[in-house]
């Protein structure tokens, strides 16, 4: 259980730390970068919820 709590805590440390660094020193993306994402997330989450949807029938 020490393990697994150190683990955590190393993760959520770095999360702390590494987020705003990737905020302030990451690319920008343009806005036609950001409508090609945008246009996909909802598709992919639709596939992602009938996946686990399918899996949780099949267990």
């Amino acid at each position: 259980m020490a393990q697994l709590l150190t683990i955590l805590a190393v993760l959520f440390i770095a999360l702390i730390v590494l987020v705003p660094i990737i905020e302030r020193f990451g690319p920008r993306p343009s806005p036609e970068q950001q409508a090609k994402i945008s246009r996909w997330i909802l598709p992919l989450v639709g596939i992602s919820l009938i996946i686990a949807l399918f899996k949780s029938f099949m267990s």
